[in-house]
């Protein structure tokens, strides 16, 4: 439970500051990298930004007074912050940003900026951040024919299995039949 201590303190400055809380908001944790994962996010996606960063009034079990404890961000308009909360709680599939690209240049864009910053491909079009956040990045054409159902759908589904990052023509290759 000493472990938990960091998001107490944060349950009471936020409280006390009366701040930036939205009704639901995506709390991220994190091992004292929140804000450098929060940039990174802002300069790779479109309505991606940083908000404030709220530094620790006090110790706490994984950082000191001063320390960046919880950072406000966005990721495509969504609200999220990371907490800096130590590393008891890692990251797992559980729980995935997906992204929905327009095509292959978006698809690549993301794809390697993640894995390209110390991430790691995954199959069916996720992968990891250096971080551990799991990321589905989707063509618009794979939503869209999962969507149509029957048969397009079994095609698109069994050339995604194939993949790692998702290949747009192949797709819609298989699409079309």
């Amino acid at each position: 439970m000493e472990r938990l201590n960091a998001a107490l303190v944060f349950q009471k400055l936020t409280r006390t500051k009366g701040t930036f809380m939205n009704k639901n908001t995506i709390c991220l944790w994190y091992n004292g990298d929140a804000e450098a994962a929060a940039r990174f996010y802002a300069d790779t996606f479109p309505d991606t930004s940083v908000g404030a960063v709220h530094y620790a009034p006090s110790d706490y079990p994984d950082g000191k007074t001063g320390d960046p404890l919880v950072v406000e961000f966005t990721v495509v308009g969504i609200p999220c912050i990371g907490l800096n909360g130590g590393p008891t709680f890692p990251h797992t599939e559980a729980f995935s940003f997906q992204i929905q690209t327009e095509d292959q240049a978006e698809t690549d864009r993301y794809w390697n900026a993640i894995v390209g910053n110390g991430g790691k491909e995954s199959e069916c079009g996720w992968c990891k951040d250096k971080w551990g956040v799991n990321w589905q990045i989707t063509p618009r054409t794979l939503n869209e024919a999962m969507a149509a159902g029957g048969a397009e759908a079994k095609r698109a589904f069994d050339a995604m299995m194939t993949m790692q990052k998702i290949d747009v023509a192949k797709i819609d290759a298989a699409r079309r039949g």
